[in-house]
Parts: C-alpha cells; structure tokens; sequence
C-alpha cells in the first residue's frame, strides 16, 4: 500500500515529473499484480468454471498470458515455468504455484523441490493429483492468439505425463485467458487515466513550434523525436508511432496507404491538416491514440471553421459507436448498427475498434477492421464485458467544398466500459488543434 500511495503522490504532479522511478514503479506494478491475483482471479475462475488453470512457459518462448502474470522483476520466465491456479470455491480460496526452482515474486509460491521429485512433470501431477479438479484448463484459442501460448512441445509433454484420468479434464481456457487479459481493475484504471494523460501531452508537445519549423521538418523528423521522448521519459512505445499530412492540393489517399506503416515522408508546410497515431507502455499497460492538429497560415488566426466542422463529424460517430455499447452485445452487432446509424445521418464512418490493456491489440471484444466493415467472423461475435478497455478508433469521410475534394477525419481514444456504460479514460478531442 505504500507504494500505491507513493504512486498517487506523484501523480498529482503535473507534466512528465508524473513518471514513477524504475525502483518505484516496481513495486507498484508488484501490488496491482497482487491484486489482480487475490481478488479479480478467482471471480474470472468462477465465470469460466475452471478450478485448475495451468499456463506453461520455457524462457523466451513464453505464453502471452503468463506475460502479464510474472514480477517487475522477472523480465522472462525462467528454464520452464509452469505456474499452477487453484481455486477451491466452497472454502473461497485461491493457490497461487510455481512447478519451478524458484518463487515467482511474492504471489507465486514454489512448489517444487528437485532434490525431492526430480521430474518437474511428475511434481505437476502430484500437485494436480492433491487437488483433484474437475476441469483444468490450458491456453489454446484457434481464433485468440493471446489466448494460444501452449507450445506444442510442451502440450506433448503435459499429455504424457498425465495419468488418463486427469487427461480426461482438459479443456480450453480460452475464456479465462481472454477475461484476465481483458479485464481491468480499479487500481489499474488510475494508472491508464494518468498514462492517457501523458500521452495527450507528448502529442500536444510534437504538434507545437518547439518540434515543427513549417518548411524544414518532415514527417519522420516528428515521428522520430517522438520516439526519443519517449525513450527519455523511461518510458517505451509498443508501435512505431506514424503522422501524416492532408492538403487542399492532394487527392486522399486510399485506405490501405492510410493504415501502411511505410508513410511518404513529407516537409510539413503552413496549411497541412496533420495527423498522429502513437501509444506507449508503461507499468504493464498501453495507450493508443490518434489526434489532429492544423498549422495555420500566415492571415489564420483560427483553425477553418469548414476543418472544425468535419472533425465534429468525426465525434459524432464516436457518439453514436460507443452510445450502442451494451454489455453482452456482440462486436458485430455494435459495429453494424453504429454504421447504419452513422450512414442514416448522411455520414460514411468506418469504424475498427480493439481492446486495449495489457497489449496493444489485445484480447476481447473486436468491433470491425478498417479493411472488414461486415463485421469479423468469431472475434467480433465475442460479447461485450464490464470493466473492459477499448482504443476507440474509427474514421469518416468528409467532402471540403473549399478545398472541392474529401478528407478523413481519423480518431482514436482510450474508452472505459463499465458498470455505469461506457466513458473516455482521460476525455477525447473535440476540436482540431492549432499550431501557431
């Protein structure tokens, strides 16, 4: 706990001071761990009905999931790491077991001793065998990668050792993977509000005079002291960030140049609509964020009114996609009836919305692709849950009678689906930003 309130002291400081030490932000990832362990694991089993959950890794081959399960210390998992979830529902009790030489952190107890049992498989079976589940779970997903980290050799082994009749309680868990990597705790809420915030302000601070010199710097001049800043905070980004340019006297690009990471790097010139998609990780967790700025000519004072116009065009399709959340709908019936609703209004959005929380393009709900605007077969059946995050990410199509050619507005926001419906982590854009 003192650590969790160390990390709400500094966050009350403004700008970049805001990031934790390394030494610091250890520990506080350590006691979101914790409880993400002791109080949101057994609700997840329970949801699942699974009693026993194993989640099996050799170093530097490890399952994404037991990623996002290993210390702020641990970097990889170590030789083979088998990590053993027990929980007995009727004495309300969660075990937390290594088959490995070692702890895992605080949370995870050996149980293992090789002097004893030398065969780390047959440890496993003793351990399964005292607790004697009715289902035990394993991570294969066919549709969910994240969901899918049981090698294959490692899959063999398990199968061998086990006696037939604990063979017999196999089963996916893939939805127990899916819930754990998608759902996020109060705890970790606070940290995502914080890292939107941050990321807004590294953006602010690239879309300004103190980064661009209108006529000398290009695009990849931006993207890359983006990415030094972020270095320099101690911080790091889980994609190469991108920003490209619109003009009155360029036609718009098709979408597949839209979402190509080999953008045509461009001299940023008075005039341009400019346009960013940049995320970054920190404490375990990733933002993902598009915004738009414009940098006014010489007789501007003000962003176009005609620019202004378009971008609202752009929120209102956020407020029609989001205001069809609803826990239990699936992402192709969200995706459908926002676009019909959007098009009813005389707008062409595409929407192409994914979870987002421990990774980037994380496990979950799934609402479209940019290139699968009739909805996406499995993953986007997936039903919508509470406590969940999303990168809002969409876009629409605007025709500029002043510039007599279309324009795309592009957005994208971290948003919170809860109990009380859905809402931004850290607020959204509403206005296209004016660089002077």
């Amino acid at each position: 706990m003192r650590y969790l309130i160390l990390f709400f002291i500094f966050f009350t400081i403004s700008g970049y001071s805001q990031i934790l030490s390394e030494r610091d932000r250890a520990q506080l990832y350590d006691e979101i761990l914790a409880d993400r362990f002791n109080n949101l694991m057994p609700k997840l089993m329970d949801q699942a009905d699974i009693d026993l959950w194993l989640v099996i890794s050799r170093e530097y081959n490890e399952d994404p999931v037991i990623r996002t399960m290993l210390p702020a210390t641990w970097l990889n998992a170590r030789r083979r790491t088998i990590l053993v979830f027990y929980r007995n529902k009727e004495q309300n009790t969660i075990e937390k077991l290594a088959v490995a030489r070692y702890d895992v952190g605080d949370n995870i107890t050996s149980a293992w001793d090789k002097e004893q049992q030398p065969d780390q498989w047959k440890r496993l079976v003793e351990i399964i065998q005292e607790r004697n589940p009715e289902k035990i779970g394993i991570n294969h997903s066919k549709y969910f990668g994240i969901a899918d980290g049981l090698v294959k050799t490692d899959y063999e082994e398990l199968v061998e050792a086990l006696p037939s009749n604990l063979k017999s309680k196999l089963v996916s868990a893939e939805q127990l993977a899916i819930a754990w990597i998608e759902t996020r705790t109060d705890k970790e809420m606070q940290v995502l509000q914080q890292m939107v915030d941050i990321t807004h302000d590294i953006i602010d601070e690239a879309f300004s005079t103190k980064v661009i010199t209108p006529g000398k710097t290009t695009t990849e001049d931006v993207v890359w002291w983006m990415r030094q800043k972020v270095t320099d905070l101690g911080l790091e980004t889980w994609f190469h960030p991108t920003i490209d340019i619109q003009r009155s006297n360029e036609a718009l690009k098709s979408h597949i140049e839209s979402f190509s990471k080999g953008k045509e790097d461009q001299v940023i010139q008075k005039g341009d609509l400019l346009h960013c998609d940049f995320g970054i990780t920190y404490l375990g967790l990733n933002t993902d964020c598009q915004q738009h700025a414009y940098f006014l000519k010489d007789n501007e004072k003000e962003v176009p009114q005609f620019l202004q116009a378009a971008f609202k065009k752009g929120n209102r399709v956020q407020d029609i996609f989001t205001g069809n959340f609803a826990t239990g709908k699936t992402g192709n019936q969200v995706l459908l009836k926002s676009l019909e609703e959007g098009r009813a209004e005389g707008m062409r959005p595409s929407i192409y919305t994914h979870p987002l929380g421990t990774y980037g393009h994380s496990s979950g709900t799934t609402f479209g692709m940019w290139d699968s605007q009739e909805g996406v077969p499995v993953n986007g059946d997936y039903p919508l849950h509470e406590n969940t995050v999303y990168a809002i990410e969409l876009n629409t199509t605007v025709h500029i009678d002043e510039w007599n050619k279309d324009i795309r507005i592009m957005l994208e926001e971290a948003g919170f689906y809860g109990p009380k419906g859905f809402r931004y982590v850290n607020k959204r854009q509403e206005a296209i930003k004016a660089i002077k």
